[in-house]
């Protein structure tokens, strides 16, 4: 069973060249508010809200690390904090290799071929061309069956979606569907009642966390240029 990062890995990353489809700002940091909101979606985190001893908006612990280790690393990584995090600090922190340990798991279950090289003879570059693409075809199938003809996803796809919302590429895994349709309908579900209060307030964070963090690194390369 693929992770929902895993699975978002697979639907951003070109089958053909190996390469993210969103930029390199955006998409270590969507596969993080992944993992983040599957720790919440099973419980292992929330974040917690008002009148709490911990200020609002920060991610907690909330039960035992998982099985996975990608999940228990990242669980370990929240619960080490002396102060809850808020989830937009939390992605920074776990984005980093993040791509690459993401890329190496699915190479090593057969669904992408890893392929090292170098630019110009000397910077290692890392592309991950797709090898099986039966899982994404799948997560595809119901992103568009839920996006376009309007059935109602399962948690798990409905995950998906707010995070590839997230990063605007709904369109990139729907080509040629309507895009401001695909646009709002995407919307519509990620803040939709599929899931329990908890998990919809970290969808909602989590989500936000990553628009914000995608716009940090721009905001200071425009203001250092």
């Amino acid at each position: 069973m693929t992770l929902i990062a895993e699975d978002v890995f697979l639907l951003l990353v070109d089958d053909t060249e190996g390469k993210p489809s969103v930029d390199s700002t955006k998409f270590p940091r969507v596969l993080a508010g992944a993992l983040i909101l599957e720790l919440a979606m099973n419980g292992a985190v929330r974040i917690t809200e008002k009148n709490e001893p911990v200020k609002d908006g920060r991610l907690v612990v909330a039960g035992p690390p998982p099985a996975d280790p990608l999940l228990a690393r990242a669980h370990a990584a929240i619960a080490s904090e002396k102060h809850p995090m808020k989830p937009q600090k939390a992605i920074e922190k776990l984005q980093k290799k993040l791509t690459e340990e993401v890329g190496s798991r699915l190479a090593s279950q057969g669904f992408v071929t890893e392929k090292r090289d170098k630019v110009w003879g000397l910077f290692p570059t890392t592309t991950w061309p797709a090898r099986d693409v039966r899982r994404q075809d799948w997560a595809r199938k119901w992103i568009a069956s839920a996006v376009v003809d309007g059935t109602t996803p399962t948690p798990e796809i409905s995950a998906l979606i707010s995070l590839v919302a997230a990063v605007d590429a709904v369109p990139k895994v729907l080509p040629g569907v309507d895009k401001k349709m695909a646009k709002r309908r995407a919307k519509e579900i990620a803040d939709g009642e599929w899931a329990s209060a908890a998990v919809r307030k970290a969808v909602q964070d989590v989500n936000t966390a990553v628009m914000a963090a995608v716009m940090v690194p721009i905001m200071v390369s425009t203001t250092s240029s």
